[in-house]
């Protein structure tokens, strides 16, 4: 797809919080993804909610799980967000 503006409206998710970790993911991260990342992550948000939402946060670890490189990048993102909220 790498069309930006598809991918912001396609992580328009149900979950608030999701939201959030999507659009500071793709602010931070979308332009610098190469081309097999660009097909995982559109894949990534074809999951439902709840099980996108337990991977981020790590309550499903996967072995050997295929969508690895960008969920690291948005685990990665959203403990830096954590971090920066806790000292404010």
């Amino acid at each position: 797809m790498n069309n930006p503006t598809r991918m912001r409206w396609r992580c328009r998710r149900g979950m608030l919080e999701l939201d959030i970790i999507l659009q500071r993911f793709m602010d931070n991260h979308y332009e610098q993804l190469d081309e097999h990342r660009l097909t995982l992550f559109e894949a990534l948000l074809l999951l439902p909610d709840h099980d996108l939402w337990s991977r981020i946060i790590r309550n499903a670890e996967i072995p050997d799980d295929p969508f690895q490189p960008v969920l690291t990048l948005l685990q990665e993102n959203h403990l830096a967000d954590q971090t920066s909220t806790k000292k404010i």
